[in-house]
């Protein structure tokens, strides 16, 4: 059995013995050491120095000049290693060196996730909708073009109040 599909029915025992529905997985790590479970191996400090530094180049903003809107400065870029491990290299928006190449790269791979999300919300929603009655139903458009117009014009009226 994969550790994964170990963790699910760890998981499903927190929610059998503890009766909670709504589950805090840090309660259900400290659930897990009191029954003995293996602690992971501590992270190697490199690494984690490593991820804080994406985690800042990831949520770095900038502001348009022109248009005073903000956008993402540092994308990522996936990446194989010879021994097929997938890594990130990070590319500066701004930077004159970046290559169309490598930013529409990373353009399509966020274009990719949201595609993944939507997948799974529709899924979710069908099933959810499967197990209900009709006036508990939820229904969500996929096309989120008019959603994110009306982000665009909520920016332009901040712009427009300051």
């Amino acid at each position: 059995m994969s550790k994964t599909m170990e963790r699910l029915r760890f998981i499903k025992l927190y929610r059998d013995e503890t009766g909670e529905t709504e589950i805090d997985m840090r309660n259900v790590a400290e659930f897990a050491v009191r029954k003995g479970w293996p602690l992971p191996p501590p992270t190697n400090p490199v690494d984690a120095l490593a991820k804080l530094f994406a985690d800042a180049a990831r949520i770095e903003i900038r502001h348009d000049t022109a248009t005073g809107r903000p956008y993402r400065a540092n994308h990522a870029v996936p990446n194989r290693t010879v021994a097929g491990q997938l890594s990130f290299t990070w590319i500066d928006i701004d930077n004159p060196a970046t290559v169309p190449k490598k930013m529409r790269i990373s353009l399509v791979m966020r274009r990719e996730q949201m595609i993944d999300d939507g997948l799974q919300l529709t899924l979710d929603m069908d099933h959810w909708n499967s197990i209900r009655p009709e006036d508990e139903r939820i229904s969500l458009p996929m096309d989120l073009t008019l959603d994110v117009e009306i982000r665009r014009a909520a920016l332009d009226e901040e712009d427009d109040a300051a």
